[in-house]
């Protein structure tokens, strides 16, 4: 079987890949597809927080960074949410290692899933990761919609430009959800799809939050050839074309 290992990494803090993360774990665990989660982030452990069964390391320690590979010779899939201003920690690690000898041996794919939002910094780490991985894995750019849906800054780059043209990269969306929303998760500690049956939301909430894990999961669904072992095909976004889209003057936020 075709391995594969995601890591969701962005030097930027506040672009979303913690939330990112927690909702691609979900979306797993519902499929009822087998994956090993390990959170990085020392600070908030968000990850964990929300999927108890998660694995932590310091990345501070390179020895606890092998844990990596060590779940990935365990199992076919592996997700890493990696920590705010851990790219140059990553990339170091990965040359040291020379970690696509690795990935070869253990017949894995790496795809590098990176969420940006409508700053240039979110921007100017993608270019960064792309300048030292090049062609040796994938590239997955998530629109993170928490603060805009402007991504003119990303859109008018030569990054962009890489990562599509010449890297065959892909993008997604990560759709707003309401702030009470989102505080209401973090309080409860509650999954999207825990939520979703919890009496703590009330009705209409329960709705609005089992439409966004549809919108959420649809864009999940065109990248499952990049995301899932054994390079599953990509189905059509057909969950997320349920949700009819929003107003402008009445968009929510989401999680960041």
């Amino acid at each position: 079987m075709k391995k594969q290992l995601n890591i969701i990494l962005n030097g930027k803090g506040g672009v979303g890949k913690s939330f990112f993360a927690t909702n691609l774990v979900q979306y797993l665990k519902d499929q009822q597809i087998e994956h090993r989660a390990i959170d990085t982030d020392n600070e908030n452990s968000t990850l964990k927080r929300f999927h108890r069964e998660a694995e932590f390391i310091n990345i501070s320690n390179v020895q606890e960074i092998d844990l990596i590979f060590s779940c990935l010779e365990q199992s076919a899939l592996v997700i890493v949410d990696c920590r705010a201003a851990s790219t140059d920690i990553f990339l170091d690690y990965f040359a040291e290692i020379r970690a696509f000898e690795i990935l070869e041996m253990l017949d894995a794919s790496l795809t590098v899933i990176s969420p940006v939002n409508h700053e240039a910094d979110s921007v100017e780490q993608v270019k960064i990761i792309a300048g030292s991985l090049n062609d040796r894995c994938r590239y997955l750019v998530v629109r993170n919609q928490a603060h805009s849906e402007q991504f003119k800054i990303f859109e008018r780059s030569n990054t962009r430009s890489r990562i599509i043209d010449e890297l065959a990269g892909r993008e997604i969306v990560m759709p707003k959800l309401y702030d009470w929303l989102v505080t209401a998760l973090n309080e409860t500690n509650l999954t999207i799809t825990d939520a979703i049956k919890h009496p703590e939301f009330s009705l209409v909430d329960r709705q609005r939050l089992k439409n966004w894990q549809a919108t959420f999961n649809g864009q999940i669904d065109t990248a499952r050839d990049l995301l899932l072992p054994n390079g599953e095909p990509a189905k059509t976004a057909s969950r997320g074309k349920k949700t009819k889209p929003q107003p402008a003057d009445e968009q929510p936020a989401t999680a960041s």
